[in-house]
């Protein structure tokens, strides 16, 4: 009977002493080691516009819906974009449903795009694994140039460089693909525009 009580003791002081280090120590101490070394990650990479307001982060993608700014890719995530509901449409290539769908998104991307080149990227007509993908590929932002520039009054060449500027590169230069941050594109899109109008406060103002 004493052995027993001994090992429930035991059992009972490992357990204790397991919650403490491994469910509240150790995690604490990541948390502010995370803190100090990678400020920006570790508050979840928010994006904030010239006023300092939160606009989103540069980890989730958002919908864009105004023909002055690139529109990221469909989203199968909710209702679009839902955070809560991460995830694919899980359907096969040969779903009548993800035909239908791919058709619709297609001809809405030419009836919002009139000037747009014949081919349409794929990243622009088809939904992402988790649907929360915040970039899309340099193809599908110089897509939507046209309509951009048409609602900015921006010219091309202004719109095009923006996006060489936001194309991120492979990490270590073969690990993924080229892609664009649509959130930071469309601000750096109404950081141009503000440049544009008000040239003097330009340096003061955009952050």
């Amino acid at each position: 009977m004493n052995k027993r009580s001994a090992t429930w003791g035991q059992s009972l002081l490992y357990t204790f002493w397991s919650v403490i280090v491994f469910g509240l120590l150790y995690p604490l101490m990541i948390a502010i080691l995370a803190h100090y070394l990678m400020p920006i990650q570790a508050d979840g990479s928010l994006i904030r516009d010239k006023h300092g307001v939160i606009i989103g982060s540069s980890l989730s993608g958002q919908l864009f819906t105004k023909q002055g700014y690139f529109h990221s890719r469909p989203s199968a995530a909710g209702n679009g974009y839902d955070p809560t509901q991460s995830g694919g449409s899980n359907l096969g290539p040969t779903s009548n449903k993800l035909i239908e769908t791919t058709r619709a998104n297609v001809l809405h991307l030419r009836q919002e795009n009139p000037q747009a080149p014949a081919t349409i990227p794929a990243d622009l007509a088809s939904t992402s694994a988790s649907g929360l993908d915040p970039e899309i590929s340099p193809e599908a932002a110089t897509f939507q140039l046209a309509r951009v520039a048409n609602a900015t009054q921006l010219s091309g060449t202004q719109l095009r460089a923006l996006i060489q500027l936001q194309t991120i590169q492979p990490e270590l230069g073969f690990i993924g693909e080229p892609r664009v941050n649509v959130l930071k594109l469309n601000l750096a899109v109404q950081n141009l525009i503000f440049c544009t109008h008000l040239p003097r406060d330009c340096r003061t103002s955009v952050k």
